[in-house]
């Protein structure tokens, strides 16, 4: 559903469609479009995403925080939209991000789960929508040149104060730098018991818990606190600066780094030191995404920010331990340098994509991470045995 079609008559009383929405790049670059979703303007960083489905879910991951996201499916709004599919822990407007790009106008809901219109959707959440443009060649710039800063608009009446966006999209620093971290983690502690959803079903409780595992929050998605959940643990979330102090108070088993949004190295630090102190104590811990991203700063490794990004649920990962490669769900536009990493950190995943580090172990500590989401949601479920790997190593820390 797109807002009101505006006309204005042409030479020889042909009428063509007014454009109620922009996409303004920092070059000065403008894409005219119709709007759709919330009105006004919001300023972030342009990517693309290439996954098919799960579009509620990539628009919920606090991950993308700061980002305008250009979706390469054509046909967005099919399944519409519900509370069940919504993976930031807050149910209520965004974090998330802040704009969505569309080739064609949102897709009637056809689907027994679906709640809203995507439209509706988008407006409630406070997200900027656009359609109508050729999402092939804006995907292709940003191949070429980089993911730009930008700011997208919607003004049902096609009214825009151009020099001031262009302003505004041209002075925003940018991603590098930015901790984002903030506006996404939660604001005080809590427990989570919510287990996998099953078709049919819903989603289930974990009743009897074999392990107790701390998962600090910075953008973290519900799915990945169902799956470890669903692995046999007790979760108690904790805000992103929670200190080394008060984790170790809560007598974890294990700790668990999430995913989030914006600069590694401007998040880490203030967490970097935390998880060099868990690091320190022996605590088995699990990173993903910007969880791991900082815990390769902190093990003496750097983060280099990425041309393009790596976004979408089609990505193959090869898992240099075991040799297999999984189809993997990816959102970063940051990557821990390999050739940074100390002598006691393995790299032990790789994209095939480019070659770009997606997961690193240490020799000597109880410690892993991996730069993808294999929680998915949305996405395959090749990855899921590192939630099980993760039991394990807290498992034989147990014991030993």
């Amino acid at each position: 559903m797109t807002s009101p079609a505006k006309t204005q008559a042409g030479v020889n009383g042909w009428a063509e469609q007014k454009p109620t929405a922009l996409l303004v790049l920092a070059d000065g670059t403008v894409l005219e479009g119709f709007g759709f979703g919330a009105t006004g303007h919001a300023v972030g960083e342009v990517c693309f995403n290439t996954a098919m489905t799960g579009y509620e879910e990539i628009l919920t991951d606090p991950s993308y925080a700061g980002q305008i996201i250009t979706f390469t499916f054509p046909h967005i709004g099919n399944v519409g939209t519900n509370t069940e599919d919504i993976e930031s822990v807050s149910l209520a407007a965004r974090p998330g991000a802040c704009g969505i790009v569309l080739h064609s106008p949102i897709t009637a809901p056809s689907n027994f789960r679906a709640q809203q219109h995507l439209d509706e959707w988008l407006r409630r959440r406070e997200i900027i929508g656009l359609s109508g443009i050729d999402t092939r060649a804006l995907t292709s710039l940003i191949r070429e040149k980089g993911m730009p800063n930008a700011v997208i608009a919607h003004a049902p009446d096609g009214k825009f104060n151009l020099t001031a966006l262009k302003k505004a999209a041209r002075e925003w620093p940018g991603l590098v730098g930015m901790d984002l971290v903030p506006m996404v983690t939660s604001g005080q502690r809590f427990t989570w018991d919510e287990t996998q959803w099953v078709f049919g079903q819903g989603h289930g409780r974990q009743e009897k818990p074999e392990f107790h595992v701390v998962a600090i929050d910075y953008g973290v998605k519900r799915n990945i606190l169902r799956l470890l959940a669903s692995a046999g643990c007790k979760v108690t979330v904790v805000p992103a600066k929670t200190s080394a102090e008060d984790i170790f108070a809560l007598k974890p088993d294990g700790v668990f780094l999430s995913n989030g949004p914006g600069d590694p190295a401007a998040t880490g630090e203030y967490a970097v030191p935390v998880i060099r102190a868990l690091i320190e104590k022996n605590v088995p811990t699990f990173g993903i995404c910007l969880g791991h991203q900082m815990l390769g700063i902190a093990v003496g490794g750097k983060t280099v920010k990425m041309h393009q990004g790596h976004h979408g649920a089609n990505h193959p990962v090869k898992d240099l331990t075991t040799g297999k490669v999984e189809i993997t769900s990816m959102n970063h536009g940051f990557a821990v340098d390999s050739k940074t990493l100390p002598a006691n950190a393995e790299q032990t995943h790789i994209s095939l994509f480019d070659g770009s580090n997606c997961g690193i172990a240490l020799k000597d500590k109880p410690v892993f991470s991996v730069q993808y989401h294999p929680e998915a949601s949305p996405g395959p479920r090749d990855s899921h045995y590192l939630f099980t790997r993760f039991v394990e190593m807290m498992r034989n820390n147990k014991r030993a």
